[in-house]
């Protein structure tokens, strides 16, 4: 299942957000360019925070029609991945640490059946542990921090990773997968993940809580980004 459209897409994080005024902002960034909006659901247990779970999902599709791409960051997601594909979920993407190779082997496959489905690694993982999915997974998503918070400074080694991944994925006869990243994006670090091969870029703070405002903050992102990806293209 495709929702591709963009060469580079930003992935706003909610997790950001002010959910006060959360369809506000979402509509800012919509209008800023930013073509999907990544969710964050963290269970208290695979990671120490807590988030949101399907219900809220749910809610937020009956006021925007922007592509959600949902991240679970909780323990055997196997158990919840109706509950998030029939609240309005357009890409899941799993931890590869929440649940053995076999099941996540059959997640991804029934997650294909309905939207794109994703596997994430954390900055302690290496990226050889994904090659027994590079065929099978739409979105591979190199965690550029520690998972559990926002705030956090992007890991420089990250880069690597990112590169690593995208070379893995040509490797194996997938280039249309994505490389995404999540953690410590801003405008000056997303044209050094684009550089290494990233073209989905998950930001939180510096999109809404970014000087001027979600929507100025995330062109700003987009802006650094596509330039830096016309430069790779060259």
């Amino acid at each position: 299942m495709s929702f591709k459209k963009s060469n580079i897409i930003l992935a706003p994080s909610i997790l950001s957000a002010d959910f006060a005024r959360l369809g506000e902002e979402i509509r800012a960034v919509e209008r800023a360019g930013a073509e999907w909006l990544h969710i964050d659901v963290m269970d208290g247990h695979f990671v120490p925070n807590i988030t949101i779970g399907p219900s809220v999902v749910k809610s937020l599709r009956r006021v925007s029609d922007i592509f959600f791409d949902v991240h679970l960051m909780i323990e055997k997601p196997s158990r919840r991945l109706d509950d998030f594909l029939d609240a309005g979920a357009n890409a899941v993407t799993f931890h590869l640490e929440s649940e053995s190779p076999a099941v996540m082997l059959r997640l991804l496959a029934k997650t294909r059946k309905a939207a794109l489905a994703g596997i994430s690694i954390k900055p302690s993982t290496p990226v050889s542990a994904l090659e027994p999915f590079a065929r099978l997974a739409d979105i591979f998503l190199i965690m550029s921090v520690e998972p559990g918070f926002g705030g956090q400074k992007f890991i420089e080694s990250s880069a690597a990773k990112i590169r690593a991944a995208r070379e893995l994925l040509d490797r194996r006869n997938n280039p249309s997968a994505r490389v995404s990243v999540d953690g410590g994006i801003n405008f000056a670090t997303a044209p050094q993940a684009v550089a290494a091969g990233a073209s989905v870029l998950v930001a939180g703070n510096s999109v809404f809580r970014g000087a001027g405002g979600p929507a100025v903050s995330a062109a700003r992102i987009l802006r650094a980004a596509a330039s830096r990806a016309a430069r790779r293209r060259i």
